[in-house]
């Protein structure tokens, strides 16, 4: 979440000010355990933070803006399961060493796809061209 802030802050449909009151940032640390080590001890704004952790029972995702567009909520709910995939799978040398464009490159579903698109942040693969003699 840290990482790819300013990219997720465009998914999300918020604006900075916006995320700053419901679904604030934690902080970047270099080593992905120091982050949850800095959640659980709870200096932070409690539960209107971007992934609110504070329920022993659910992880609420609060980022994003509501909406009533059917693909948009769709996208919005693949997006998560994306990041939750990195988070459950990855080891923390990955994490550390993740680009915006590996992540992306991930999310396959037509409708999230579609949405990163909309939103201008989807990476294309790189396309190879001939030069002009």
């Amino acid at each position: 979440m840290e990482k790819f802030w300013d990219e997720l802050l465009l998914f999300s449909r918020r604006t900075q000010r916006q995320m700053n009151r419901w679904a604030a940032r934690y902080g970047y640390k270099d080593v992905p355990k120091e982050i949850l080590d800095h959640v659980k001890k709870g200096d932070h704004q409690g539960r209107y933070t971007a992934v609110n952790l504070t329920n022993e029972e659910t992880i609420e995702f609060r980022m994003f803006r509501g909406t009533l567009k059917l693909n948009t909520f769709i996208a919005t709910l693949q997006f998560v399961d994306r990041i939750c995939d990195v988070a459950l799978f990855m080891s923390d040398e990955e994490l550390r060493a993740i680009s915006w464009s590996t992540f992306a490159s991930g999310c396959t579903q037509p409708e999230l796809v579609q949405y990163l698109k909309e939103r201008r942040i989807y990476i294309n693969e790189p396309v190879e061209s001939e030069e002009e003699v």
